[in-house]
């Protein structure tokens, strides 16, 4: 299967950056999109809502769903997936792409932060998809795809910021969980992160600025790892931590520059990818400051 036309695709989180650019090129197949997300009302900081994604998706040739929703909430969850597959007749793919970050130590990360995080990251990934199992148990191909990382259990990754590295890390047990648990219903369960940062909302605005969205990859290069390993059988690729340029060196690509805010600009590398995780060839990474090896 090559393209994800008909499929009908539940995304969290997918009013902007890369939960968008994943709607925006599974709409180009002529998929149908429901966009479950909180921000129904234009932010100061935050662009897009759910209506302008629901928008685009429909200007990209899919068809699209509005849901306002947040997944800290299991009635709203309920409700957002029953309304999703009374439009659209079923559920195909969950995508796991909601998060919230705080990257702050221990003694400068409140409670309501790290309460946050747990809740929208692992409590959210997890109740998102296990509301979704039994729509995907009747459907063709399915998938259930986590924007989490590997699980590389080093003290790097947890000392400058336990709790979202907590967080993060709970939505990728949740692969390791479910893609055992769903193997005989056939239902694929997947990874994904980027290499690099990606030009979004929360990079420019949590992490450094103008500086920062220069120095990483656009929003599309995950959208289009996604739609590799979407439409791949889901019964024969399960369980696996991708990274979103290896995805794509696998199915024949070579140049990535096109993907660079600002190719002036040295690569960030985001974190948790493993140290042993060879880029493609040309693919070259600056350093990523403040981490011992």
């Amino acid at each position: 299967m090559t393209s994800l036309k008909g499929k009908t695709l539940f995304i969290t989180g997918g009013s902007r950056g890369i939960g968008l650019a994943i709607a925006r090129r599974a709409a180009r197949d002529g998929a149908n999109i429901a966009i479950a997300a909180k921000t129904t009302t234009p932010q100061q900081r935050l662009e897009g809502t759910i209506f302008t994604a629901a928008k685009e998706i429909e200007q990209a040739g899919g068809r699209a769903l509005p849901v306002a929703c947040d997944i800290r909430d299991e009635a709203q969850v309920i409700a957002a997936v029953d309304q999703t597959v009374n439009e659209f007749g079923g559920i195909d793919i969950c995508i796991n792409n909601a998060s919230a970050i705080s990257l702050t130590p221990v003694q400068a990360t409140e409670m309501k932060r790290f309460d946050l995080m747990m809740a929208i990251n692992t409590r959210g990934t997890f109740l998102v998809s296990k509301t979704c199992i039994p729509h995907l148990k009747t459907a063709a191909n399915p998938h259930i795809l986590m924007l989490s990382p590997p699980l590389d259990m080093r003290e790097k990754w947890f000392a400058p910021s336990t709790a979202y590295t907590m967080a993060k890390f709970g939505m990728s047990m949740c692969v390791l969980g479910l893609a055992g648990e769903l193997k005989d219903d056939g239902i694929a369960v997947n990874a994904l992160w980027p290499r690099t940062t990606i030009a979004t909302a929360a990079v420019g605005n949590l992490l450094g600025g103008e500086a920062m969205v220069r120095a990483s990859r656009k929003p599309q290069i995950v959208a289009d790892a996604a739609h590799v390993i979407l439409t791949r059988p889901a019964r024969d690729f399960t369980g696996h931590f991708c990274i979103d340029d290896k995805v794509l060196a696998a199915e024949g690509v070579t140049d990535f520059e096109p993907y660079r805010v600002d190719a002036s600009v040295p690569l960030m590398p985001d974190l948790f990818v493993p140290d042993d995780d060879t880029p493609p060839p040309g693919v070259v990474l600056g350093k990523l400051p403040g981490l011992p090896k």
